[in-house]
């Protein structure tokens, strides 16, 4: 039972460190994404690979 928990746990901090990042990407100024050379609408992607590894 704790196993099943500590996954849960581990899956909610991942999950809500995924939305942060992308909301940070998508409210990210034009400039400095540019600087960055991120493509905006991309955010899922580039979140999920930050977070995920995928």
């Amino acid at each position: 039972m704790s196993t099943i928990l500590t996954t849960i746990q581990i899956r909610l901090k991942q999950r809500a460190a995924y939305r942060r990042t992308k909301a940070e990407i998508e409210a990210m100024p034009l400039d400095v994404a540019i600087d960055l050379d991120i493509y905006k609408p991309d955010a899922a992607r580039i979140a999920e690979k930050a977070v995920y590894g995928r």
